[in-house]
């Protein structure tokens, strides 16, 4: 694991479940200060609890969730509002308020939690709009915007406060290859120009491996394997195997476990 001093985000033995179901069962990682952390792993593998975990939407059975030194489980309302204020999340195809134009969307944060004056929020708008292409489309509205689009704009909108963390919660689901690739380096030279820390959920490959600094991949509620992209590729496990390969056989099985072919049409072998 990172030294806590390199880590902006930490767990430690963390678990956490609905009911009787654990997602994420005493796991410990580190999402390094000023790189770009990829989560992936199968669908329900806890990727998106663990945004919502950060921002502390949940709370953890037990464990530690260390942002900057603080540990967010233990946080109070109004501890917990101003961490919020250095994050900035990305929500799974942008979340946009649809009844309000581009701008308002971006401007959306800034006049919740702040009291800046209207010109230097619409000069911030500007220049966050103009960061991710997009500072022409400032007053249309989100239903005459393509997907790639709205999560540029939703992506404007998140770094609008100028967090220290950002977070994204699939950012490349359901794009075309072209807004699949401008998301990417969009992901990439923001963190690098802002001086952010990122952390996105993805099952993308090779958008992925070819951005991300650290990748963490999870599976049956643990951490299956963290490192590089090229430490990721070249490791033996053979889950994390069949996962970076996409193959259709292997740990995680094509059929689901049941009776033989056999028993369940009453044939017998000879």
């Amino acid at each position: 694991m990172t030294n806590s001093t390199d880590s902006l985000v930490q767990l430690e033995h963390l678990t956490f479940g609905y009911s009787e179901r654990v997602i994420l069962d005493d796991v410990s990682l580190s999402i390094p200060r000023g790189k770009v952390t990829a989560l992936m792993g199968a669908s329900g593998g806890g990727k998106t609890t663990i945004l919502r975990l950060i921002g502390g939407q949940n709370r953890a059975q037990s464990g530690r969730l260390l942002f900057d030194g603080a540990d967010v489980t233990t946080m109070d309302q109004e501890a917990l509002y101003t961490a919020r204020r250095r994050m900035g999340m990305l929500f799974q195809f942008g979340a946009l308020f649809a009844d309000l134009s581009v701008f308002e969307n971006v401007a959306f944060p800034l006049r919740e939690h702040t009291n800046l004056p209207e010109a230097l929020i619409r000069d911030i708008v500007l220049m966050k709009l103009n960061a991710v292409g997009l500072r022409g489309a400032r007053d249309l509205m989100p239903s005459e915007i393509s997907g790639g689009m709205a999560r540029r704009i939703a992506l404007a909108r998140a770094i609008a406060l100028d967090p220290e963390l950002v977070m994204y919660d699939e950012p490349f689901s359901g794009l075309d290859p072209i807004s699949l690739g401008t998301a990417a380096r969009l992901i990439r030279s923001l963190n690098d120009t802002m001086g952010l820390t990122s952390v996105f959920v993805s099952h993308e490959l090779e958008q992925t491996f070819a951005i991300a600094d650290h990748v963490i991949i999870l599976a049956n509620g643990k951490v299956a394997v963290e490192g590089t992209p090229n430490e990721v590729r070249q490791t033996s496990d053979p889950l994390v195997y069949q996962y970076v390969h996409a193959l259709p056989d292997g740990p995680v099985r094509f059929h689901y476990p049941g009776v033989s072919v056999q028993e369940d049409f009453g044939l017998t072998t000879v």
